[in-house]
């Protein structure tokens, strides 16, 4: 069955806690996994929250990667969306498994956008006679 995406929902356990609060950390691992996974950035967000916490997304041009952290729980939660077939969200999973210095983790993939009625995908469409389609 065709599918716009693919969408990886991490759970991230007894991770480092230093690691969880620093926004710089955790801003420049989630840009790494999406260029390692094969994204294109379009824009970044982090914000470090007060007393704790990081919450950030990267935007790609093939969706987004997302996370929450609660360092006072050695946790984070994150959603690995990609579109297409040029990006690998598994690779980005890998990479911040080992950042964060996860022990523990529980993953689910979800496939978004199944079109029952559509033979072939164009993920990014060519420019038609007189704009985009």
């Amino acid at each position: 069955m065709k599918s716009l995406g693919r969408h990886v929902l991490v759970e991230f356990y007894g991770c480092d806690r230093d690691r969880l609060n620093s926004v710089e950390l955790i801003e420049r691992s989630m840009k790494e996994a999406a260029l390692n996974s094969g994204a294109t950035i379009v824009e970044s967000v982090f914000h470090l929250f007060n007393p704790h916490g990081v919450s950030g997304v990267v935007v790609i041009a093939e969706s987004h990667l997302a996370i929450h952290t609660w360092p006072e729980y050695q946790y984070a939660a994150v959603d690995l969306f990609t579109c297409g077939d040029s990006v690998d969200p598994w690779i980005a999973f890998e990479y911040l498994k080992e950042a964060l210095k996860a022990e523990t983790m529980f993953t689910m993939e979800m496939r978004r956008g199944q079109l029952h009625h559509v033979e072939e995908l164009n993920y990014k469409p060519v420019a038609a006679a007189g704009g985009m389609r």
